[in-house]
Parts: C-alpha cells; structure tokens; sequence
C-alpha cells in the first residue's frame, strides 16, 4: 500500500505482480508432513491504498472481491481488485436476497425438452429444466442463479420443487406416452449431498405419488462419482432399488477416469453438446463421439446426444448407432402446457400412421 495521496503507478503494480507471484510459487513448493510429501496453492486478491479504498476495512472488502475472482478463475493465480468486481458484487447480493423470496413469489417455472429415440423418432423421454422469470429482469440464466442458489443452500428446495413438478406431470403424462415414459432431472451435487432433515427425498416422494422409479432419470455429473463419499454409492444404490434410473450429463468434459461406469450403476451418458456441436463428416468429434458411443454399448450403456441443432448431426448420430437426441432440431424447452401439447399431437401423428 502507498501513503494516502500518493496514487499507486505502472512500477508499483510491476512490483506488486511480481511480489504475487513469488508469493504463490513459494506456496506452490512441496512440503513435508509427517512422512507425507504435501501440496498447496493458493488464490490471491490485491487491493491497493488508497486507489481502491480508503479505509482497512474497504481494504480486506475488495480485496476479498479479488480473491474470488481468482477462484473463480481457474485458482493458483492473483487478481488486482477493479470497480467492475464491486458492481458485479452489489449485482450478486441482490440476486442472492431475490433468489431467496423466489420460491414464496412462485417465479420458479419447469420446462421440458423432448428427447428422442433415433431408431424411430418417438418421444417417449424428456428433461425438465428450471427457469426462473424475475419480477424485473425476465429470465435469468440457470447459470447465474444455479451456483448462487448452491452457494446459500436453497438448491435443496429448489430442487425438491423441481422434482416434484416433474414427478406428478411424468404420472399425467403417462396416459399419453405409455409405460415407457421417463422424465430426467439434474441433481445437484450440493443437492445430492444433503442430508439434512427437510431434504426431500426423491424415493420417499415417488412412493407417495405412487409412481414406480423407472419413470425417472436422476442426471448427476461426473465429478460426483470420482470423490470416494460412501454416501453417495449408498444413495445410488438406493436409487437402483427403487428403479429411478442414473444419467451422467456432459459427459467427455472434465475427467478422465472411466472407472465409474462399471462401479456405479449407471444407465445413460449425455454426450456433451459441445462435441455435438463440431460434429461433421469424417471429422475428428466424429470419431470421439463414435468411441464415446462404442464403449458405453460394450459397458450396457445408452447414449443420449445433447445440443442437436442440424438433420446433419442427427443422420451422423444415427449412422454411429446413438440411442436418443436432443437439441433446438426437435424443441426449446418448453412450460409444461406446451410440452403435454407436443406430446398429444405427436402421439396423434403415431397413431394416425398405425392406422394407416
């Protein structure tokens, strides 16, 4: 920091840069513990005196601010705090206060977007997405509020809600679509965590509403599974008793492993949209796309491909033998009301073929 007055230049910030990053070299350094080799890093924030604030307290505020830019930011790495990191935290505490009064105010909406079965174009699945309309802003991004809602423990209720829309519509629509039908729900892995009292359980639920677990699709991530948390192979299980099926969403994205496929009972894998979306003849997603779909045949695995946007991506899918898609090619999601609509006037379409 420099002597109120004495506004911080270019040398100060080189020095400061290079004062950073000596601090997180020197923490990145392997250290002894016990008869263990240990590793460590860090993230850092910087706030400057008085450019930045003009107190000790405004001081640790912002640079507090930096530091979770860091974080977010990949981590083992520095930020120099900036007003947009002040507006972006004012943004986010008022997020944070209209999140929590969402629920009570009903802006909480389910959508639905159809997933299809190439070998014969039916739909007969369906993921259900939440969507939150705020009062003044109109829809704000699962991608904003989701990691807030994790961050301040409402994705537990949250997603309870969620669950419980998708469960009574999957028994609505049952008269429609047959016993095959099943409706998938992401879980969060706060979510799935949870173990607290007013957790709502999705097995307990299912049998109150008297629906049988096939009806269901819990999408989880990889990651989940790659922690060694005897709790979560103990709710998969629980899972499998009960018939709700297991989908790991994303996937091809953040790990290698694929250890888990054989461990865990596990019944879809979700090729990430971003593949889906480079996919073209003979091109190189073509062939991970094609070896993504042969390894989990031969582990008893379906494949659903996210993010289908083209008849091209689909006919490629459908040559490499891809059970289901879903994309902008068949619907956006869509509020519930449309959705049971898609469904009639599709089943409509079947029927009218049958007959012919």
């Amino acid at each position: 920091a420099r002597p109120q007055g004495d506004l911080c230049n270019n040398a100060d910030v080189t020095h400061l840069t290079e004062l950073a990053q000596k601090v997180l070299d020197q923490l990145a350094c392997p250290y002894a513990l016990g008869d263990e080799q240990v590793y460590s890093t860090a993230s850092l924030g910087i706030s400057i005196y008085p450019d930045d604030a003009g107190d000790a307290i405004e001081m640790l505020r912002h640079s507090d601010q930096a530091m979770y830019a860091a974080k977010n930011e990949g981590r083992h790495c520095f930020r120099f705090f900036t007003a947009s990191m002040q507006e972006s935290a004012l943004q986010r505490m008022q997020l944070v206060r209209d999140l929590r009064q969402a629920m009570a105010l009903n802006q909480f909406k389910d959508y639905y977007q159809p997933i299809v079965e190439l070998a014969t174009g039916r739909i007969h699945k369906a993921e259900a997405l939440l969507r939150w309309r705020h009062p003044t802003r109109g829809f704000i991004s699962p991608a904003v509020f989701i990691p807030i809602a994790e961050d301040i423990g409402a994705i537990v209720e949250i997603g309870g809600w969620i669950f419980l829309r998708a469960a009574q519509n999957a028994k609505k629509w049952l008269s429609i679509v047959g016993d095959d039908l099943a409706i998938s729900i992401n879980k969060s892995p706060v979510q799935f965590r949870d173990r607290s009292p007013e957790h709502l359980d999705w097995v307990r639920l299912l049998e109150t509403l008297e629906l049988p677990g096939k009806h269901i699709v819990a999408e989880i991530t990889e990651g989940l599974l790659l922690r060694q948390e005897p709790f979560i192979e103990e709710k998969l299980l629980a899972f499998r008793d009960a018939g709700i099926q297991v989908a790991i969403d994303d996937f091809g994205t953040g790990y290698s492993s694929l250890s888990y496929l054989t461990k865990f009972d596990i019944d879809y894998l979700k090729i990430d949209k971003s593949f889906t979306s480079n996919l073209a003849p003979g091109n190189e997603t073509q062939a991970l796309c094609e070896a993504i779909i042969m390894m989990a045949h031969k582990v008893g695995l379906k494949v659903i491909a996210e993010g289908v946007e083209t008849e091209q991506q689909r006919d490629l899918l459908k040559e490499m033998g891809c059970d289901y898609a879903q994309g902008y090619l068949y619907s956006r999601p869509i509020p519930a009301h449309e959705f049971q609509a898609m469904l009639e006037a599709h089943y409509r379409s079947l029927n009218s073929a049958v007959q012919e």
